[in-house]
């Protein structure tokens, strides 16, 4: 019984990991595009890796896999879960100590170039060879950061067995301004309110950090906010799309207005950069600076694109698989970013990474035992 893996990201080192914890005598190769595996492990959480969340969905089969492979977690604030190391070479050493350990052939700088279906099996063709399988998992990534591993690849594997991909765009990505106003503060963080506007209608808000950037928008908030952008910059016909931004969400209008009429400024709650933008924008007048503190508006022109984002939105429809087996080919399994399922920043996207690696292992186990 052999397992080829196409992708050694997050899904696809889990999957081959469980796949032999599971039953040693499956044999099990990963097919990678890149010199390496796991490169965008690496960049994930800021180099620290963040595994999964404390609130994530899958948490506890997700904690428990790393738990059996010897790693040890700690939680940050907001349930964010790293290794005790704060490093993700850490987290990749293991993997790789233990695909090592468990005889996982791992094959780089592979290019699959097509994979054949026959009754009994599938054939692999790719740079390095034609390989047979009796069952492969697709985790390839989606469209995000292109010289981490994902560049789009597998879309066209997964069309060419009949499934669908949704609308793709961009996700968990920086926003795009044309305003000089971000340029003016570039490195300005502030807690506050944002919501995303199109052609007049408010389609999504969050709490959290922005940072204003030469560009922009960056910050947490924003990035949870970037799926809407980038959706709506895919269409052909995008509708006008603004922040709407808050900047003292802990304060009313006319609590603003009665401390700008006492203090005339709101450099003491601002800081001097952003205060005196709002000053000047609204004429030193009291009642518009606390309109603009509490409701400051800025062109959105796009989102940074796929080079940047970390995610990529849409895929293959969740309707489409069972257990992340292809509902449209028995034997095929599709895993990880190339599907239709995305999540916010925190740790909740590799989170899912891990655990759809996890399952299409278990999936494919089980079936071996009938």
């Amino acid at each position: 019984m052999t397992t080829i893996i196409i992708g050694g990201g997050a899904a696809g080192l889990a999957s081959a990991i469980r796949l032999k914890q599971n039953n040693k005598n499956i044999d099990v190769v990963v097919l990678e595009r890149l010199q390496t595996v796991g490169k965008k492990i690496l960049a994930t959480g800021n180099g620290r890796c963040n595994i999964t969340n404390k609130n994530a969905k899958h948490y506890n089969e997700v904690y428990n896999f790393f738990n059996s492979l010897g790693l040890i977690l700690r939680e940050d604030e907001g349930g964010r879960i790293y290794p005790y190391s704060q490093k993700a070479e850490t987290v990749l050493e293991i993997l790789l100590n233990k695909c090592d350990n468990l005889k996982i052939k791992i094959v780089t700088e592979c290019n699959v170039e097509d994979i054949k279906k026959s009754k009994n099996n599938f054939t692999v063709i790719s740079s390095k060879g034609t390989f047979k399988a009796d069952n492969v998992i697709i985790a390839t990534g989606g469209m995000a950061q292109k010289n981490l591993g994902s560049n789009g690849s597998g879309y066209e594997l997964v069309k060419s067995f009949g499934h669908s991909i949704t609308s793709l765009s961009p996700a968990l990505v920086q926003l795009t301004s044309s305003s000089k106003y971000p340029r003016a503060i570039k490195g300005t963080r502030t807690k506050c309110n944002i919501k995303i506007e199109l052609d007049g209608e408010i389609k999504k808000e969050e709490y959290g950090e922005v940072l204003f950037t030469d560009y922009g928008l960056s910050g947490i908030a924003t990035m949870n906010l970037s799926d809407i952008v980038g959706k709506n910059f895919a269409l052909k016909n995008p509708k006008k799309c603004v922040a709407i931004i808050d900047l003292i969400p802990e304060m009313s209008k006319k609590d603003l207005t009665k401390y700008l009429n006492k203090f005339d400024n709101l450099t003491g709650i601002l800081g001097t950069k952003l205060a005196s933008i709002i000053s000047k924008q609204a004429n030193n007048d009291s009642e518009k600076s606390a309109e603009f503190a509490k409701n400051w508006r800025l062109i959105i022109t796009g989102t940074k694109g796929y080079d940047f984002a970390q995610i990529t939105s849409g895929g293959v429809p969740l309707n489409e698989i069972d257990d992340f087996e292809s509902k449209k080919v028995k034997n095929l399994y599709i895993c990880g970013e190339i599907l239709d399922l995305q999540y916010e920043c925190g740790g909740f996207n590799l989170d899912s990474a891990w655990y759809c690696g996890i399952k299409a292992a278990d999936k494919i186990s089980n079936k071996t035992k009938i």
